[in-house]
């Protein structure tokens, strides 16, 4: 990054930031409800090298070089992830001198692995270092998920940028979306994940993600209560048709975020699979966030033998998820996937 550093702009580096792209094993679409969520963090990341400079400038790999003005309106492009968390900061007080911003990622765009808050994450370690400011990995998180809100135009919840600032490899994040504090659970070496991209690549900027949102606020503001969070089942059948699939999900997928924390710290994985098979249904019927290519991986990936399956991430596209028993040779089981499935590739195990 040095080295790139100085042939893009002609000078040398001053602050560095990275983070992790991360894969969600269970609990999504229940982050902006206050609920539960439990996510890994990846060995893909984005790296951010920043320095001073007199105007505010951006390159990345695949990307132009592009000017960038954080004081101003969204530009549209990628240059915005960039842009709004050093927004952020100048709201929290802390000033960010014109930057040139050189960013390397090998995490895939559109995945469902979360590239966008690996990025914002990046930008905001590098910029505080720049500043010589320190906040707590929580407040990164924050700073993150209101850069995404406010400038680039997502609705999301916490989920994605506190993964990617406060997960720890080997790790999972057991995350309370109500207090945004999260707990880290070990992962067992019997647990082994993979995640596969289905081939279609997701889109969250059409509004379906936003509308999703809306329903689920809609549904707590017609039970009287602040979130879903705080539902149970039988709440939910009495809601509207409109809205009742929806808060279905929400509430379910809690209480799976539950029990298959309970299977992960008890070393159970057919215990820790059926929930996340539980939980794809429920993305795709209830929440309809899948797609025709996530479905069928999901299906193949059951059928040659993983112990639970899922899509991961908003949905539209990108990933699923896949828990291997021990005995399964993941060789043969990923020749197996793909050859039933020939769009598809294998992102991380």
């Amino acid at each position: 990054m040095r080295a790139s550093f100085r042939e893009a702009f002609g000078m040398e580096g001053q602050a560095e930031g990275r983070a992790p792209a991360r894969v969600n094993l269970i609990g999504d679409h229940t982050d902006y409800a206050a609920g539960f969520c439990l996510p890994m963090p990846l060995r893909c990341e984005t790296r951010v090298t920043m320095a001073r400079a007199g105007s505010f400038e951006a390159r990345s790999e695949g990307h132009p070089a592009a000017s960038f003005d954080p004081s101003g309106p969204p530009r549209g492009d990628w240059t915005d992830y960039v842009a709004g968390p050093l927004a952020e900061l100048a709201e929290a007080g802390i000033e960010v001198p014109p930057v040139a911003v050189l960013v390397a990622s090998d995490i895939p765009q559109g995945a469902g692995i979360s590239s966008s808050a690996a990025l914002e994450v990046a930008v905001l370690r590098a910029a505080l270092a720049l500043t010589g400011t320190s906040l707590r990995d929580a407040e990164v998180a924050r700073m993150a998920q209101a850069a995404e809100n406010n400038y680039c135009g997502v609705n999301c919840g916490i989920l994605d940028q506190m993964a990617s600032a406060a997960g720890r490899p080997g790790e999972a994040l057991l995350l309370d979306c109500r207090t945004g504090e999260g707990r880290l659970v070990a992962v067992p070496p019997s647990f082994r994940f993979r995640v596969v991209h289905c081939g279609v690549a997701r889109r969250l900027a059409d509004g379906a993600y936003n509308e999703r949102r809306r329903a689920v606020e809609e549904a707590a503001a017609l039970l009287g209560i602040a979130a879903l969070r705080d539902a149970v089942p039988s709440d939910v059948e009495g809601l509207p048709p409109s809205v009742r699939r929806r808060a279905r999900h929400v509430v379910t997928e809690n209480m799976r975020v539950v029990s298959a924390v309970a299977a992960l710290e008890a070393q159970d994985v057919a215990g820790f699979g059926r929930a996340m098979s539980e939980s794809h249904r429920s993305l795709a019927e209830d929440y309809e966030v899948s797609a025709p290519a996530l479905d069928r991986l999901v299906t193949t990936m059951l059928a040659e033998g993983a112990a639970g399956a899922r899509l991961t991430g908003a949905g539209f596209g990108g990933c699923a998820v896949a828990l291997l028993p021990p005995e399964l040779d993941s060789d043969l089981w990923w020749k197996r996937v793909s050859a039933d499935n020939p769009a598809a590739w294998l992102v991380a195990d």
